[in-house]
């Protein structure tokens, strides 16, 4: 069993940083491939980042790469979402998965467990 808690959400204007922070309880969380989702109001969970345990190999969705980096922390038990360049686009609750895997996976029922979620809200 593995829980998630994420924090780092809020107000934002256009063009700046947040860093999102997604900490889980548990003794191997660096066996599970964790991956940052987003879900906007009447939408889907859509794939964020990713990045696998050991190893650390990261994936992004197009829409992010070369303005999010999502990293990890084993000994803390922590994943990281950075997200500079912010754009009123990205505004949605962000969630973090967890999953017993050693590839990155981008569809979101595939993780078995979730966070509660964080609001990012990014105004023009």
């Amino acid at each position: 069993q593995v829980q998630l808690v994420e924090s780092g959400g809020g107000l934002v204007q256009a063009g700046g940083s947040l860093r999102l922070s997604c900490a889980a309880s548990g003794r191997t969380f660096s066996r599970y491939t964790m991956g940052w989702f987003r879900q906007g109001p009447g939408k889907e969970r859509d794939f964020v980042a990713g990045i696998s345990g050991r190893d650390g190999n990261t994936y992004y969705a197009d829409s992010v790469k070369g303005r999010f980096t999502i990293s990890r922390d084993n000994d803390k038990n922590t994943v990281y979402l950075q997200m500079n360049s912010l754009k009123p686009e990205d505004t949605a609750v962000y969630y973090c998965g967890a999953l017993a895997s050693t590839v990155v996976v981008t569809t979101s029922r595939s993780y078995e467990y979730w966070g509660q979620g964080t609001q990012v809200t990014v105004s023009s």
